[in-house]
């Protein structure tokens, strides 16, 4: 019997993604299509979950309900497995779900997962962990640290311009040391990014160019400015112009180091703190429906 496993995080979404359980089974009830829900209940969780349902007889595939946090757990325990992955989007952010095309809302992404055929997707690695999206440093982490608030009462692309309009008064620029496959440089940065997706922050375009099976990790890296100019440039931001910025470096590549004492690093939407990180591509080590 095909069976598909649900792995579901209880607290996603305020409680979105227990609530939309019921809809889930009584939708795979219909299709005649086997399934089972697991909830996870603590950290890394989700990922003991995945490795197990991996290896159940049967199974079709693991889906992850919950937001980009439990889509980060259910991946690490699907590398390297033949058992393909799927998103059903109840989280704050949901960014990587924007690179692969699965649909926002619960309906037309159980749709999109029964309806798509599995593909590889890479997996980017930095030192001793793995990210699914986007790493890096800067006026994002900044960003983030001060959306935590506003995450509690709006969703979507909301918590994160309240951050940036936050963000704006209480930034200070990053000096980063990096080597990009040999080649060497350091600057003041207002943006440096690892980017195997494509967006940040619930929707903001930060490399239209990055593309999962390519292979390859895109480096961004924009140069630092004065504090007043930053919000002359955030319409280009929003709009996915940052390629674009003449001030902009973009680099496809397979190997990045970065150092900065202190640095604070967003890893899929989690801000870190390290000294240096090693950036890395795993390709195609990840079956996903997209």
């Amino acid at each position: 019997m095909t069976l598909y496993a649900f792995i579901v995080n209880p607290a996603a979404g305020s409680g979105r993604a227990r609530k939309a359980l019921p809809a889930i089974e009584a939708e795979m009830h219909r299709r005649g299509v086997g399934c089972r829900v697991l909830l996870t209940e603590y950290p890394g969780h989700a990922t003991e979950l995945a490795k197990a349902a991996a290896m159940e007889a049967g199974c079709e595939g693991v889906i992850a309900v919950g937001g980009d946090g439990t889509a980060y757990e259910v991946a690490c325990g699907l590398l390297d497995s033949a058992v393909p992955m799927g998103i059903i989007p109840v989280g704050t952010g949901n960014d990587f779900i924007k690179t692969i095309g699965t649909p926002r809302s619960m309906q037309q992404a159980l749709e999109f997962i029964l309806t798509h055929p599995a593909r590889p997707v890479d997996v980017g690695q930095l030192n001793d962990r793995l990210f699914l999206n986007v790493s890096g440093t800067g006026f994002d982490v900044a960003v983030l640290e001060c959306m935590e608030d506003a995450k509690k009462v709006v969703r979507g692309i909301w918590p994160y311009l309240i951050g940036v309009i936050r963000a704006i008064f209480r930034y200070r620029p990053v000096h980063v040391s990096w080597t990009v496959d040999g080649e060497a440089g350091e600057q003041d940065v207002l943006l440096c990014a690892v980017a195997n997706g494509r967006y940040i922050g619930g929707g903001i375009p930060i490399c239209l160019e990055a593309a999962p099976d390519d292979g390859l990790l895109d480096l961004v890296l924009v140069e630092n400015k004065p504090r007043w100019m930053i919000p002359f440039y955030l319409p280009g931001l929003l709009m996915g112009r940052v390629l674009r910025f003449p001030f902009t470096k973009h680099q496809r590549c397979r190997e990045v180091t970065m150092s900065s004492p202190g640095m604070h690093l967003n890893v899929d939407g989690e801000v870190q703190q390290v000294d240096q990180v090693r950036f890395s591509v795993l390709p195609g080590r990840l079956m996903m429906f997209w």
